[in-house]
């Protein structure tokens, strides 16, 4: 007679309650100022940072986990704590590049924009230059900015502290916890993309909405995909 697969249950779920009260107080920030997307910009450049370092140190800390379907340098690795050193310093590389240079657009985005918030850029197709509407941000918001990423990083450590016991309980898999960060970086482009095309306050709810969303959603699948896995012997 075997044994059913034993699987660790989930905690209770408090950290998204968290997330969603500051994607909130993000929007209504925008909504209020005159920083307009930049100041629904900045504050989810801080969040998505947060994200990446809870992730390395997610990844850092694993102990019994799958390598299944994960590969470096094109060759099946062992579940060994150098795996996990190894694959958390390159997630750190890899997306703290992509963060940089997100950086750099909004640092000029933010300079460009001086007292009138209208930043120019020129239409590929036709060579004309637009006035952009991505707003001004003042003393007072830069503030603002800094009090919601202190928020953000205090919702992200309740996350992270959820997350890692069970991981520690179980068996998860590397390659799923390195991948799931960068889907929250899909909003950031729409906004930047298109966003800033649409302007106005329309496009903060649009936007911001998406971006909150999608927070909700990824936390979720970590949550409920990646903790309910088997229980470590």
């Amino acid at each position: 007679m075997t044994n059913a697969p034993t699987t660790s249950a989930p905690p209770g779920d408090h950290a998204v309650w968290g997330i969603l009260f500051t994607n909130v107080l993000v929007i209504a920030g925008a909504m209020v100022s005159e920083g307009g997307l930049l100041l629904l910009l900045w504050p989810y450049w801080f969040q998505s940072v947060v994200i990446g370092m809870y992730a390395r140190r997610r990844i850092m800390a694993l102990r019994n986990f799958s390598t299944e379907g994960f590969r470096i340098n094109d060759q099946a690795v062992e579940a060994t704590p150098a795996t996990a050193r190894r694959t958390g310093n390159f997630f750190a590389l890899h997306y703290g590049f992509f963060h940089f240079g997100y950086a750099v657009f909004l640092l000029v985005f933010t300079s460009m924009g001086g007292d009138s918030g209208m930043v120019p850029m020129t239409m590929e197709s036709t060579g004309e230059v637009v006035q952009v509407p991505m707003g001004v941000v003042s003393a007072w918001d830069a503030v603002w900015v800094a009090a919601l990423a202190v928020s953000f990083w205090q919702s992200h450590r309740a996350s992270h502290r959820e997350h890692v016991a069970a991981d520690l309980a179980g068996h998860p898999n590397i390659g799923k916890l390195m991948i799931l960060p960068y889907a929250r970086i899909i909003p950031m482009h729409l906004t930047i993309l298109l966003g800033a095309f649409l302007g106005g306050e329309g496009s903060i709810l649009l936007f911001g909405g998406l971006k909150t969303l999608a927070d909700v959603l990824m936390h979720k699948a970590e949550h409920r995909m990646l903790q309910r896995v088997p229980v470590a012997s």
